[in-house]
């Protein structure tokens, strides 16, 4: 998209624009601001970027602000502020973020010791007040503080509060109780009180008067991640793929009428230590299409996709958005023997002399055939997208009807890479594997190994199944007296591509010469 530098807010947040009017609260001697744009991008590490363009106010060089309805889960060290016009400097010198908004338990923690109105009902349901005196609250402040700073501060914070903080104790006609006496009336809010979570700053400027600003921030409480449906014919592997974005926004504000950006990739974002103390456009081409709603582009070393169809994204909502669509995706099914069972309890920790050393390391049999899907993310497969890290759900026709027949996860794959899914295992192919012989000889440094591999299909067609072995004795090897030809993919592993007829078994034996 082009950017038209006569529209700075279209500088600012992109396709992300989006009308939105919020008041920002005002206290006494502060300036109001008035929000005139929200765009947000989430990423799918559990955060996003908020950005709020609005007509800000500095009457004097040094001016209190008061900025309302940011995210509850806001990170105050991450604010910007600056001026989109570029003509004057903005410099906040003093911020404070208050996240307490009033609610009965906080206001009942303003007035402890002193005694209020309580509204109750009588026996025969008419309302009446009684007088009580609030001895304790029950307001449990600081409960992120007691993330931040770990055991001994929850300690100290609980004995100061008590070990029954969150009940309130109350004092009605001489007697003590350990909850309400009824609704509780409190006098009406001092100017100090907000309603919303705040920023209130001190600006400093060198050119006082009105110009469009932007305030951009993280938030936590915000993520997507990509959902993948695989429909496969009755016969035949040309495949449908949909694929959708679910966004999840816990971030304690709604985002009205907004447009959305989604990053995809792996952006290094810190977290926070947590102590013990509290426990998600291409150009249309022939048979493919992404979905007009949903355009993608490269973005440093990531990939933006941005829902260009305004959508209001409610707090504490999840919303799915269908992202892509492609018909006729060859998606080859492939079968795979990995016939070695590793126990991972019984050898964790053991060094390569040791595996060397043990006849019976390797040997335990695993009789399941693994049914993978194949395809090519490439143009002439009629994808040749980016497709994000997500969920792959695959079905297939039955007559009228969709049997869901596997699932399993992809990572972010860029366009002409080759996406290999688990699906499940194959119920009509049995794989066996035993070793047959083992010779080793410490003095001359070498090690022999023989191995037996029966592949059975009990389909009524011809399958082919990719036997994979591993060379995990030592690095220096050779492969002698093998009944079948085979590929070397990588320093320590090959591959038998087997022809299996239906109702038939074939047989593999190789040896595996080790020297060191």
């Amino acid at each position: 998209m082009k950017m038209l530098s006569k529209d700075p807010y279209l500088l600012a947040a992109g396709v992300c624009a989006v009308i939105l009017t919020l008041t920002a609260t005002r206290s006494h001697g502060q300036a109001d601001t008035e929000v005139t744009g929200t765009a947000v991008t989430v990423h799918n590490g559990g955060f996003g970027v908020v950005r709020e363009t609005f007509d800000l106010t500095v009457n004097a060089r040094t001016t209190p602000i008061s900025f309302s309805n940011v995210a509850a889960h806001l990170e105050p060290n991450s604010v910007i502020l600056r001026d989109v016009s570029g003509r004057r400097r903005l410099q906040i010198l003093e911020q404070n973020y208050r996240n307490d908004p009033i609610s009965q338990p906080l206001l009942l923690s303003l007035f402890e010791g002193e005694t209020i109105d309580f509204l109750t009902y009588r026996n025969d349901g008419e309302q009446q007040t009684v007088r009580g005196k609030i001895l304790r609250s029950g307001y449990v402040p600081h409960q992120e503080a007691w993330q931040r700073y770990g055991q001994a501060y929850y300690q100290r914070q609980m004995a100061m509060q008590g070990y029954g903080a969150g009940q309130p104790i109350i004092e009605v006609d001489g007697q003590l109780r350990f909850s309400l006496p009824g609704q509780p009336i409190f006098p009406a809010l001092t100017d100090d009180s907000i309603l919303k979570p705040t920023l209130n700053w001190i600006i400093e400027t060198d050119r006082p008067g009105t110009a469009p600003a932007e305030l951009t921030y993280l938030t936590g409480g915000m993520r997507w991640e990509a959902d993948y449906n695989l429909v496969a014919p009755e016969n035949g592997d040309d495949i449908e793929i949909t694929g959708w974005v679910t966004i999840d926004n816990n971030s304690g504000r709604t985002y009205e009428n907004t447009r959305l950006k989604l990053m995809a990739g792996d952006v290094s974002k810190l977290q926070p230590a947590v102590y013990g103390a509290a426990n998600f456009a291409a150009d249309e081409m022939a048979g493919r299409s992404m979905v007009a709603p949903v355009s993608e582009k490269s973005f440093d070393e990531y990939h933006l996709y941005s829902i260009a169809r305004p959508t209001t994204l409610r707090d504490r909502e999840t919303k799915q958005i269908e992202f892509m669509r492609a018909d006729g995706v060859k998606a080859e099914r492939i079968y795979v023997y990995d016939g070695a069972y590793i126990d991972p309890n019984r050898y964790r920790g053991w060094n390569i002399e040791s595996i060397r050393q043990d006849r019976g390391y390797g040997t335990i049999a695993n009789p399941k055939i693994w049914v993978m899907r194949e395809f090519e993310n490439a143009d002439d497969n009629k994808l040749g997208i980016p497709l994000p890290r997500g969920r792959v759900r695959f079905y297939r026709q039955d007559g009228k009807d969709l049997e869901f027949v596997g699932e399993n996860m992809i990572d972010h794959t860029p366009k002409d890479e080759t996406v290999r899914v688990y699906t499940g295992n194959a119920f009509d192919l049995v794989g066996e594997r035993e070793q047959t012989d083992y010779r080793i000889d410490n003095n001359s440094d070498w090690l022999d190994e023989s191995f037996r591999i029966k592949l059975r299909n009990h389909k009524e067609e011809t399958v082919e199944i990719v036997v994979v072995e591993h060379l995990y004795r030592w690095v220096n090897w050779e492969i002698r007296n093998a009944t079948m030809a085979f590929d070397k993919t990588d320093s320590r592993t090959i591959e038998f591509r087997v022809q299996v007829p239906p109702g038939e078994e074939k047989v593999i034996t190789y040896t595996a010469h080790y020297t060191w």
